[in-house]
This record gives structure tokens, sequence and C-alpha cells, in this order.
């Protein structure tokens, strides 16, 4: 990737390159336990049993395929990354979710739907991927109606000893080799590690979330914090 390619850019391009192994990779290097952190993430939007939902950076879609397994709502995803979206749609087709899940080609910092349009709008280890974090947040925030919630999951860094220091290791180390090794692009699993360290987590994130409308913000931490899911809710 180019120096002088915006963020965005690169992250398109790394994920349309490696949109083929994403799934495997996905559940293979967290050892499956993505799957659960999702049903947690659908379990908090489902309190508010949304009749509306949108499924911001969706990618291959696991996240909405995952809350359609509890709500016939429908549920809009969009993706930067046509490729991704194109697993995601064989995937809806196999499973005969293609009328209640729409996939499309969208920028989650420039959404394109109206103002306070959705119940409920989450994301799956998306928001560390955007180019203007605030931005995104406060298009979310535009296209919820009032009293809807957002659900964001994301990496997050633990900071118990020794779970610090494995993740670390295993971050550094071990999950950019694999990932090369499967997908075949040198960026995109150096990239991962490297992004979850810049990322505000934890309190940083949640002052990012009031100040970009949202309210009642919280922070359920994950798997001794190796993910953390964000709540709130639009007042």
């Amino acid at each position: 990737m180019g120096a002088s390619e915006s963020k965005k850019e690169q992250v398109r391009v790394m994920f349309n390159n490696i949109a083929g192994k994403y799934d495997f990779l996905n559940h293979f290097l967290s050892a499956g336990i993505d799957h659960l952190w999702r049903k947690r993430v659908v379990k908090l939007v489902m309190k508010t049993n949304p009749a509306y939902i949108l499924d911001v950076a969706t990618g291959t879609a696991d996240l909405a395929i995952e809350l359609s397994s509890k709500t016939a709502s429908p549920i809009v995803g969009v993706d930067i990354a046509q490729a991704m979206l194109d697993v995601g749609q064989q995937k809806l087709l196999r499973k005969g979710l293609d009328q209640q899940i729409k996939l499309q080609l969208a920028d989650s910092e420039s959404l394109p739907f109206p103002s306070a349009h959705f119940n409920a709008a989450m994301v799956a280890f998306g928001v560390r991927n955007f180019e203007d974090l605030d931005k995104g947040l406060n298009e979310m925030n535009r296209v919820l109606q009032t009293g809807g919630i957002i659900a964001v999951l994301e990496f997050s860094r633990p900071v118990a000893f020794p779970i610090k220091q494995l993740y670390n290791f295993y971050f550094k180390n071990i999950l950019p080799t694999m990932g090369r090794l499967v997908s075949k692009d040198r960026s995109a699993y150096t990239y991962l590690p490297e992004s979850v360290k810049s990322f505000p987590d934890g309190e940083d994130f949640l002052n990012h979330m009031k100040n970009n409308g949202f309210q009642n913000v919280k922070q359920e931490r994950l798997t001794f914090g190796i993910a953390t899911i964000y709540t709130g809710f639009k007042v």
C-alpha cells in the first residue's frame, strides 16, 4: 500500500485483496471465539427489539447473519470493499437470507440514508478502520432514530498480566505470520495489530461516542479484555 494513499483507500484495497480468505482467517485466528462475541452483540441489540437495522462495515455479513437468527426485521449492511460484499452476498444466497439482509457499497463516513432512518446501528471490527472516527460515529448517530441503539464490537488491549504479554506476542508475531501465509497479503495482518494499537479503546472510545451524540454509553470487556462491546443510545 502506497504511503500517499488515504487510509480509506488502503483499507478498501486490503480487504478487497483478502476477501476470499477473510472468514476462514477470522475464525481460525480467534479460535472461533469471534462467533461468541457476535452473539453477545446480537443479544444487546435485541433488547431494544429494533424494526430496522444498519450493519456498518458489514464485511462478509457475519454480524447481520447472526442477528437474522433472532429477528425478522430487515437489515442493511454497508461496506467500502466490494469483494467482501460479494462474499457476503453468496453467503446470504446460500442461507436464503437475501431478502431480509440487503448489502450495498457505501462509505461509513457518508452514509447514503436519510436522517432518523434506523432503530439500531451496529459494527463489528470496523470502527478502527474509519479514516475519521468521529465522522463515522456522527453519521451513525444521524441515521438513527431517537432512542436508537448503537453497538460496537472492537478489539481492545488487555491490561492484566499475563494476558497482556501473551496477547501482545500473539498479535505481533503469530497472527501476522499466519495471516500472510494464508491470505498471501503481506500488509493485511501487519495492519491489524497496528490498527488495534492505535485505536482509542475503553474510556477514550466512550468519550468519542458521547462527543458524537450518544448517551448512556457503556463498555463490556470480553475474554480478558481482548475485545470490548460499546453501547449507547441516541437521545
